[in-house]
C-alpha cells in the first residue's frame, strides 16, 4: 500500500492511464489509509467513501473504453471544507454552516472533477479560514503529524496534514496571508500562492469581493512540485464569474533556464528573525540555487518595518464589524475560540474613512517600491515562516503574530510565492524554503523549488 499511497498525483496518473493499476485500487488504498491515521489527525472532516468508489469505478470502465477524462484521470484528491462541493457538506469551519450543503461546486473542484479528478473528501480549516492553525467547534482540532502537539497551520491545515501523512496525493487550498504557504512549511509538503488574478475563487468561503479582494488567491498543495506543476494549470482561467481573473499565459516551468536566474535571499525581513533553524535551511536552498548556476545574492526587498500593522489596517479597518456580519449572515451566534481572539486583535484597529484612503495609498507606494526592487531579480528566497510548527493554540500570542509576516508581505504585493521542504529542525520538525516571484511568474517559482527539493530531498514520511 506504501506505493500508492505514498506515490505523487503525477506518478498516479501515469499508472493508471497505463493501466499499470486501477483507481479503485488507488482510492481503495487512500480511504484505508484515512481510516488508519486521520482519528490521529482529524484532518479529515467529511471522507464522501462511496461516491469515490463510484467514481473511481466509471474511472475505470471509461480507462477500458479508451476514454481519457483529462491529466488527474482516476486520482484521488481532497478539498479544503472552504470551497463548496457539490452534495458535500461544507461547514468553512463555522457553527451555522455545519449542515450546508451546496448544490454546485467551487469554480477550483469543477476543475478538478474536470481533469478526472476523483474526491476523497474535505479537510479541516479555522472558522471561516482566518487562523493560522485548523480548529474550530465543528470538527475540533487538526494535528501536525511530525508531533501531535503542534498545529499542522492554517487555514489549509487540513490539506497539508492529510498529503503530508499519505491520506492523498494532492489537494486545493486558499491563501490569504499564508494559507497555503504556512501549512506547507509547518507539514513539509509543497504549495503554491499563484498570482493575484490567475486562478477564479468563485464557490469559496468566504466569499471574493471587498477590502481584501485582492490579497487572497486559490492554489494546490501536494508532497511534490512535480504535483503542483501537474495541479495549477487545471486551476487558472477565468471562469467569467470572478472579474479579477487576467487571461495571462502560464509559463511552463520545464522550460525556465536557472542559469539565468537573478536571485535575492534573505534570512530576516527585518520585523522579527527567524530562528537558527529557519536561518539555516534559507541559506541551504540559496547555495543549492548557486549551485544551479544562478546569480545569488544576499539583498532583503524594501519592506517596512510596518508591514504587518498596513494588513491588520485593511483586516481590521472596521475593527472586526464585517467579520462579524459575516458570521451572522453564516448562522454563527457562537463564534470558535480562535475567532474571538481574532476579533479581539481586530478590535484594536479602527479606521476613519480618511485613515483608510491613506492606508491603501502608503499600500499602493510600498507596492510600488517593491516592483522597483523586483526589477533587478527573477526571484526572492526567504523563510515561509520565522519558526517551526508550534504547539497548538499559541498562534494568536502576541509574541507570535509577526512570526508570519513572511508570508503576508507577498499576499499585500499579489505575487506568486511557492514553499517546498528544504530542510528539518533541532527537534525534528519539516522546515521550508519560500520562493517569491515576479508577477505571473509561476512558472519561475516552480522551477526554483524543484530544484530546493531536488537536491535536498523534500517531504519525508511523518512518523506515523
Amino acid at each position: 500500500m506504501d506505493e500508492i499511497i505514498y506515490a505523487s498525483a503525477s506518478e498516479l496518473a501515469r499508472a493508471i492511464r497505463g493501466g499499470e493499476v486501477s483507481s479503485a485500487e488507488v482510492v481503495e488504498a487512500h480511504l484505508a489509509r484515512i481510516e488508519e491515521v486521520n482519528p490521529k489527525l482529524n484532518a479529515v472532516v467529511h471522507v464522501t467513501a462511496d461516491a469515490a468508489r463510484e467514481r473511481a469505478r466509471a474511472a475505470d470502465e471509461a480507462r477500458a473504453r479508451g476514454e481519457a477524462w483529462g491529466p488527474l484521470h482516476g486520482v484521488p484528491v481532497t478539498i479544503k471544507d472552504a470551497f463548496e462541493a457539490e452534495g458535500i457538506v461544507s461547514a468553512g469551519g463555522t457553527v451555522g454552516r455545519a449542515s450546508y450543503v451546496p448544490e454546485e461546486d467551487a469554480a477550483g473542484v469543477a476543475r478538478l472533477k474536470a481533469a478526472g479528478a476523483v474526491v476523497l473528501g474535505k479537510t479541516n480549516v479555522p472558522e471561516i479560514s482566518l487562523a493560522f492553525e485548523s480548529d474550530n467547534l465543528v470538527y475540533g482540532r487538526t494535528h501536525n503529524p511530525y508531533d501531535l502537539s503542534r498545529t499542522p497551520g492554517g487555514s489549509s491545515g487540513g490539506e497539508g496534514a492529510a498529503i503530508a501523512s499519505g491520506m492523498s496525493p494532492l489537494g486545493i487550498g486558499s491563501d490569504a496571508g499564508g494559507s497555503i504557504r504556512v501549512p506547507a512549511h509547518f507539514c513539509g509538503v509543497a504549495g503554491i500562492k499563484p498570482t493575484s488574478g490567475r486562478t477564479p475563487r468563485t464557490g469559496h468561503f468566504p466569499p471574493m469581493g471587498g477590502l481584501l479582494d485582492s490579497i487572497w488567491q486559490i492554489g494546490p498543495l501536494a508532497r511534490r512540485v512535480e504535483d503542483l506543476a501537474l495541479a495549477l494549470p487545471l486551476l487558472c482561467g477565468t471562469d467569467w464569474r470572478d472579474p479579477t481573473v487576467a487571461p495571462v499565459p502560464l509559463g511552463d516551468h520545464r522550460e525556465v533556464d536557472l542559469k539565468k536566474l537573478r536571485v535575492a535571499f534573505h534570512t530576516d525581513n527585518g520585523i522579527v528573525a527567524p530562528s537558527d533553524d529557519v536561518a539555516a535551511v534559507v541559506r541551504d536552498a540559496a547555495r543549492v540555487l548557486a549551485d544551479a548556476g544562478a546569480e545569488v545574492v544576499e539583498a532583503r526587498p524594501p519592506v517596512p518595518s510596518d508591514a504587518y500593522q498596513l494588513l491588520l489596517g485593511l483586516y481590521g479597518a472596521d475593527s472586526g464589524a464585517g467579520l462579524r456580519m459575516l458570521l451572522m449572515m453564516s448562522g454563527t451566534s457562537e463564534p470558535s475560540p480562535l475567532m474571538n481572539r481574532l476579533l479581539e486583535v481586530l478590535g484594536t484597529v479602527s479606521l476613519t474613512a480618511g485613515e483608510l484612503t491613506m492606508l491603501i495609498y502608503q499600500l499602493d507606494a510600498w507596492r510600488s517600491q517593491m516592483l522597483s526592487f523586483m526589477r533587478d531579480y527573477d526571484l526572492i528566497l526567504c523563510p515561509p515562516c520565522a519558526r517551526e510548527a508550534m504547539p497548538h493554540g499559541t498562534t494568536f500570542d502576541e509574541e507570535n503574530q509577526l512570526l508570519f509576516s513572511y508570508t503576508m508581505i507577498y499576499n499585500m504585493t499579489g505575487w506568486p510565492g511557492a514553499v517546498v521542504r528544504a530542510g528539518t529542525s533541532a527537534e525534528g520538525l519539516p522546515l521550508g524554503a519560500q520562493l517569491v516571484a515576479r508577477p505571473w511568474r509561476e512558472d519561475v517559482a516552480l522551477a526554483s523549488a524543484a530544484e530546493v527539493e531536488r537536491a535536498l530531498g523534500g517531504w519525508r514520511r511523518p512518523p506515523l
